[in-house]
């Protein structure tokens, strides 16, 4: 079977998904992108994640088409084909049904820098216009509304997240969701203060050597 590694990935972030509160049923989708094989490891179409088993998570190459597996990609593969096409940076991709991200999606906000861990996305997080889901639309929406971020809102649909591996853009769409929280519960006490552009620049400079031995949390245009 191939990518089985990273099929088991799939799987297990996509259970990770459910109890983080990420999504709920079978929304949202994951998938990897071994780039030296040339082929994505996407979850399915409309299966429950906990049933997931290997041989559920198709594989396709970077048109679409199916290599390996007997299930229907999801249905938002045309935007992560698109992303993939798009940014040399990244081999992952989130995307999630978060209740407060998805509130912001809803009003359509874009969510500032209401406090410094939006640094996990750039600035700010940015909005993409709404278009249906699985439409070539969606999709060039996507790739013109992340550029330059890790992440970005579908107007009344909700969350995308991007990273150089899984646990990162996975990383990135927990955090976000954090602050799309802050940002709605300070919108309904007051006004809240946003941070500087020249803050969050130190910000994003300090996360390039976050964690242990300079693990880091890398931006757009990052090797």
């Amino acid at each position: 079977m191939l990518l089985l590694a990273q099929r088991e990935e799939l799987i297990r972030f996509g259970k990770k998904m459910l109890t983080a509160r990420l999504t709920s049923g079978t929304g949202g989708n994951l998938s990897v992108y071994d780039r030296a094989e040339g082929l994505i490891a996407i979850t399915p179409s409309g299966i429950e994640y906990e049933d997931m088993e290997p041989a559920d998570i198709p594989l396709v190459d970077i048109s679409g088409r199916v290599v390996e597996g007997s299930r229907n990609p999801s249905s938002e593969l045309g935007f992560h084909l698109a992303l993939y096409r798009k940014r040399a940076d990244i081999t992952a991709v989130v995307h999630t049904h978060s209740v407060y991200a998805t509130t912001m999606a809803c009003l359509n906000w874009e969510i500032p820098a209401v406090h410094y861990l939006v640094a996990f996305s750039g600035q700010k997080v940015p909005l993409a216009p709404y278009a249906t889901f699985g439409t070539d639309e969606l999709a060039e929406n996507v790739v013109q509304g992340i550029e330059g971020y890790n992440a970005v809102l579908l107007a009344n649909h909700g969350l995308v997240t991007v990273g150089r591996n899984l646990p990162t853009a996975f990383a990135v769409a927990e955090e976000i969701e954090l602050v799309s929280q802050i940002y709605y519960q300070t919108k309904c006490i007051g006004q809240p203060v946003i941070l500087p552009e020249d803050e969050m620049s130190r910000v994003i400079e300090k996360f390039a050597v976050y964690g242990q031995k300079g693990k880091k949390i890398p931006l757009e245009g990052e090797n």
